[in-house]
C-alpha cells in the first residue's frame, strides 16, 4: 500500500482532481496548507509598502492505494499541476503499513477499493 502526497499551487487543483478521478482514484483528501521551497516565498507590494510572504500558499492532496497504482496517480498529478514555473510542487510516495476502513472494518486494498 501507498500514499500519494502531492503539494502544490491552489490554481491546479480542479485539473488535478479531474486527472486523479480519470486515473481512476475513488477518493481523496485535499487540505490547504502553506509552505515554501526554493523560491522563499515572495516580496508583495501593497498600499505603496513593500514587504515580504515566507509562507506560500499551496494545496496538498493525498490518496490511498496499491502498489500498482502509485505511480500512475503520480504521474496524473505531474500532467495537471505542472505548469512550468517555479514552486509548481512535490509528490512524496511513501508506504503504508495497514489501512483500515472504520466503518466495514475492511483492511489494505479492500479498504481503499470504490
Amino acid at each position: 500500500m501507498k500514499l500519494v502526497t502531492a503539494i502544490f499551487k491552489p490554481s491546479r487543483l480542479d485539473a488535478v482532481i479531474d486527472a486523479l478521478s480519470e486515473a481512476g482514484a475513488t477518493g481523496m483528501t485535499v487540505s490547504e496548507v502553506r509552505g515554501y521551497g526554493r523560491q522563499r516565498g515572495k516580496t508583495e507590494v501593497y498600499r505603496g509598502a513593500e514587504y515580504e510572504v515566507r509562507l506560500l500558499p499551496k494545496v496538498k492532496v493525498e490518496v490511498a492505494c496499491s502498489d500498482s497504482e502509485a505511480e500512475r496517480f503520480a504521474e496524473a498529478i505531474v500532467g495537471a499541476a505542472n505548469t512550468g514555473t517555479i514552486g509548481d510542487g512535490k509528490i512524496f510516495i511513501v508506504d503504508v503499513g495497514s489501512i483500515i476502513r472504520i466503518r466495514t472494518g475492511e483492511r489494505d486494498e479492500q479498504a481503499v477499493s470504490g
